[in-house]
């Protein structure tokens, strides 16, 4: 564990000396870069520089108890002592966690994709439902949503809405809420009072920098039309709408379309991150399936087919199938406190990883 934190200091410093030199100051695209990689490694290297702090501290705490011969005097350097050993260890679980998370994992700001699956109307209001549950959670977070297009429910609700939250730690918390979520209660619109099972599909996207994918523009169609759907006399008259293939006409295609925006301009760039991360999804899709047969991943997949969760309204109960985990509790979690839901999978996560390093 410690020589690949060594070397992420090496790699630190190196990018700190980098930063200083004229020639890196006057490329701008060269800097931007460094500057992305170092802050990145700076949320790994300066917990590893207090722990070692730390452990210089003990050693001399250590040395102070054994010298120490007044019998007051020493136990309170024992209780110093034991203070820094707590904070130690502490912040050696800190950096176990870390380093279990690769580099590839570390991002700010994802994009939300939840749609309506099978359930008419009511999978609609449900898939409302998960956006006002992931939003609440976002912001009792302190992180940021902004939303970036959606077809609401003739009912209420979404058919799809895609948004994206950005904050620290967005995508560590988030990433396993992809795949199929699934409904059971009496939907609004049943007058016999039967209980209605339906079902919607949220996809986690995380959301790259230009530094960690290129699309190249030869491999982009843009197309810019009227907007349609409700929106009064200025969506239908004006061409704000805008939609973007990437390489079209491939197996590789991916369509993208954001007409919610009054500029042409904000929707093509909304378009824009929506498309670049569908792409880098795909290709860390493409990337895990080759790797799927050397770890041992219980968690799921993250593909929308994977029915990862129920939500048992009568009972209110919650349960997540990739770890058998029951709380009755759904009247909390659907207002946003998530918090206990979420410490479980991370746990889960946590220990397969551990397992597959032969640390258990």
């Amino acid at each position: 564990m410690w020589s690949s934190l060594e070397q992420n200091v090496e790699r630190y410093q190196e990018l700190e000396r980098q930063m200083a030199e004229p020639t890196v100051i006057s490329d701008p695209p060269r800097f931007t870069k460094i500057v992305k990689e170092h802050g990145r490694l700076a949320k790994l290297v300066k917990p590893y520089q207090t722990y070692q702090q730390l452990e210089s501290e003990i050693t001399q705490a250590e040395q102070l108890v054994n010298a120490e011969t007044d019998a007051e005097m020493r136990r309170y350097a024992e209780e110093e002592l034991a203070g820094l050993k707590k904070r130690r260890d502490a912040m050696r679980t800190q950096l176990e966690d870390m380093l279990l998370e690769s580099t590839d994992e570390d991002f700010e700001s994802i994009i939300m994709e939840v749609r309506a699956g099978t359930g008419g109307d009511e999978a609609a209001i449900f898939a409302g439902d998960l956006y006002g549950m992931y939003t609440r959670y976002a912001r009792a977070m302190g992180w940021r949503v902004e939303d970036i297009s959606n077809s609401q429910g003739e009912q209420g609700g979404f058919k799809e809405i895609s948004f994206s939250i950005s904050g620290d730690g967005v995508y560590k918390s988030l990433r396993f809420e992809s795949g199929g979520h699934r409904v059971q209660r009496v939907p609004k619109t049943e007058t016999q009072g039967r209980i209605h099972t339906s079902a919607a599909t949220v996809a986690i996207l995380a959301e790259p920098d230009e530094a960690q994918i290129e699309i190249r523009p030869s491999d982009l169609v843009i197309e810019v039309m009227r907007a349609g759907g409700a929106g009064g006399q200025h969506v239908n008259k004006t061409e704000s709408a805008v939609r973007i293939w990437y390489r079209k006409d491939t197996p590789d295609q991916v369509e993208v379309k954001c007409q919610d925006e009054r500029s042409q301009h904000k929707n093509r760039e909304q378009a824009m991150r929506v498309l670049r991360s569908r792409v880098y999804e795909r290709q860390r899709q493409k990337l895990h399936q080759e790797r799927a047969e050397q770890r041992r991943t219980l968690i799921g997949t993250g593909d929308r087919s994977d029915r990862i969760r129920t939500y048992n309204f009568p009972q209110n109960r919650v349960t997540d199938h990739r770890i058998n985990l029951t709380l009755h509790k759904l009247d909390a979690i659907i207002l946003g406190n998530m918090g206990e839901l979420i410490a479980a999978l991370k746990d889960f996560d946590k220990r397969q990883r551990l397992g597959e390093n032969g640390q258990t």
